[in-house]
């Protein structure tokens, strides 16, 4: 028994979509081992770890790290919890700002605002649970200061956001974002 013509066109057609949704199925699983750009990374090309470095302009098609917002100037700051604490400190003349803290895979796992602290200014410590332990031994003075973030990853980055009302406020936000604090407990009576 032969098919007619018809059917093998069927056929034939059949088995092509059947191959292609194979292969555009096989592609979208390998785009996670694919993938090229990982936001920790780049966050090490605008400086020094444990320091806020403050990133370029948002521009359409050239954007620092995936899905900033062109109306807010932002300052990142990589750190590697294993070397110990990391103290964010900032004060910022914005009507609205945020800190978002990421693990290495790009993962949020803390998120803050102003309107949630109450204050334009951000005083956070980020632990380890066993840094946390041994800090609550002999604990700084101003530790009831601080917004205290306990999280067991080992490395991450911050992602500090101000909104920009106007052209006018611009180079004062980043200013402040500038001379925003990542680093050091021990150090922090400098700032």
């Amino acid at each position: 028994m032969s098919l007619s013509s018809g059917a093998k066109w069927v056929l034939s057609l059949l088995s092509i979509a059947s191959l292609a949704i194979i292969v555009h199925i096989l592609v979208i699983l390998s785009i996670p081992q694919n993938a090229t750009h990982r936001a920790y990374e780049a966050v090490a090309l605008y400086g020094p770890d444990r320091q806020f470095n403050t990133l370029p302009e948002v521009r359409a098609g050239s954007e620092p790290l995936p899905a900033l917002d062109p109306a807010m100037k932002h300052a990142a700051c990589r750190f590697q919890l294993a070397d110990g604490p990391v103290l964010f400190h900032a004060s910022i003349p914005a009507p609205f700002w945020s800190i978002g803290v990421f693990n290495a895979s790009g993962e949020a796992i803390y998120s803050l605002n102003n309107r949630t602290v109450g204050s334009d200014v951000l005083s956070m410590l980020l632990i380890s649970p066993e840094q946390l332990s041994i800090l609550r031994e002999n604990p700084p003075e101003d530790l009831e200061d601080l917004i205290v973030i306990e999280q067991p990853i080992k490395d991450g980055f911050a992602l500090l956001r101000a909104f920009v009302p106007s052209h006018y406020k611009s180079t004062e936000i980043e200013t402040a974002l500038s001379s925003a604090y990542c680093g050091w407990l021990d150090e922090a009576s400098e700032i």
